[in-house]
């Protein structure tokens, strides 16, 4: 359901008691199933029940520059009691440890693939819906419990990265930036090809998944396209690539045959000894040539003319990550907790807020008639942050007329359409301090 529903409802619910100001964003039927499914639904009435606890950590990722108390108030969370809607600052702490991770984890998976499949479907390809996927990690504040737990990327000499990490692999629609389903751990002990084999059955059949050439293996590729109906993966070859020619297709367009390493047979001892896909040769100006290889062997179904162009898609899930980290965490460590358990639970929280953004622009884009990415996020991101603070403060009846105006402020902000010939070579952009970099101390052991 839309944000200007959940809006809407603060006009129509504007005693705390009924507790709906929020949650028609998302079918109040889920939050109980996510709750009874992982057994944390509570027969007690408590001054922040489980149900709210779950917009509580919505809010969160919201609400940043606010402490969580204050969230709890300008949310209208708690039921009210003796001494109005108040609530206990060590009862937020303790109501989020009752609630756990696995609650927002259900939820972020049901919402997600049924907002995104859906988007997917409206916007396909010649029939496929177009996902992406990758890996990318988040910074968690330098607990000893965080730092124990997840640990961090390695400098070698320069020792152990500043900040504990999470490792994230996400299935995205592409076209709207939509989040289907994520995976995350420690970054230690986790690796982008064990996550994203989690990913593969959240695929859905007639789809095209478009990787980095980093996921361009036989255990990851070949899954993909076999464990569904039509599904297909589009990625860039690696400069190592060994291949053989079988037919020529076209100009630059070929059918190929590659061996499956023993390593990787031995992985999976269903795979066979090679397999076969399609390599189409490419040039843009002022560009090194490339190499697309997919699993789409048909020419004339799939144009290797569009399929060059559409590769580049894929840039839209490092887009949709930068959305997250930047604009949304304002590339500080993303999570409060300092905590394992509240991190992860803090984790679904954002991914369920993103996904809460990107499907008002989606719904502001298709009364637009432009495509989602053309909205901006920052300022749909902003605008809906603003209701939610307004709407605590005003009177129920001035609510309407302020919603009215919601999409269509929003429609003022369409972005331009792509202009595809900017070239921006990567480059470093922020010099490395001076100062001693401070690490985390190890205690000896014996010694207290």
């Amino acid at each position: 359901m839309a944000f200007d529903d959940a809006l809407n409802a603060a006009a129509c619910y504007p005693n705390p008691e009924e507790f709906e100001t929020f949650q028609k964003s998302i079918d109040p039927e889920w939050i109980d199933e996510a709750l009874a499914a992982t057994g944390t639904a509570h027969l007690r009435k408590r001054r922040l029940p489980a149900q709210q606890v779950i917009w509580l950590v919505i809010g969160m990722a919201f609400l940043r520059g606010r402490s969580i108390h204050e969230v709890v108030s300008k949310l209208d969370l708690c039921l009210p009691g003796p001494r109005g809607p108040v609530v206990a600052p060590s009862a937020i702490p303790q109501a989020r440890a009752r609630l756990g991770e696995e609650p927002l984890a259900w939820l972020f998976n049901r919402t997600g693939k049924a907002w995104s499949h859906a988007s997917a479907d409206a916007h396909r390809w010649r029939g496929l819906a177009v996902y992406g996927l990758d890996g990318s990690s988040l910074r968690v504040p330098d607990s000893e419990m965080n730092r124990e737990h997840f640990g961090g990327h390695s400098g070698g000499k320069r020792g152990e990265s500043g900040y504990p990490l999470v490792r994230i692999m996400v299935l995205m629609a592409l076209r709207s930036h939509l989040l289907t389903a994520a995976r995350f751990g420690p970054y230690n002990e986790t690796s982008e090809a064990s996550l994203t084999r989690e990913l593969l059955p959240d695929i859905p059949d007639d789809s095209l998944t478009i990787v980095d050439r980093n996921f361009f293996n036989a255990p990851t590729l070949i899954p993909l396209a076999r464990g569904g109906t039509n599904r297909h993966w589009l990625t860039r070859a690696k400069k190592n690539t060994r291949k053989r020619v079988l037919e020529t297709l076209g100009p630059g367009d070929e059918l190929v045959e590659m061996n499956v390493s023993t390593y990787a047979r031995k992985q999976d001892p269903s795979l066979l000894k090679t397999w076969t896909a399609r390599a189409i040769r490419y040039q843009r100006k002022g560009f090194r040539p490339q190499l697309l290889l997919t699993s789409m062997l048909d020419p004339k179904k799939y144009p290797a003319d569009e399929l060059r162009e559409l590769y580049h898609e894929r840039w839209e899930i490092e887009l949709g990550y930068d959305e997250i980290k930047t604009d949304m965490l304002e590339r500080q460590e993303c999570i409060r907790s300092k905590k394992p358990e509240g991190v992860r639970q803090e984790v679904w929280g954002i991914l369920l807020a993103f996904n809460l953004v990107r499907l008002e622009m989606e719904r502001v884009a298709e009364e637009a008639k432009v495509p989602p990415t053309r909205i901006s996020f920052t300022v749909a991101m902003n605008m809906i942050r603003d209701e939610w603070l307004w709407c605590a403060i005003a009177t129920p009846g001035a609510v309407p007329r302020h919603l009215k105006n919601l999409r269509a402020d929003l429609k003022r902000y369409i972005l331009p359409p792509r202009r595809s010939e900017r070239h921006y070579p990567r480059a470093v952009k922020i010099k490395m301090s001076n100062y001693k970099r401070k690490r985390p101390k190890k205690k000896q052991k014996g010694l207290k």
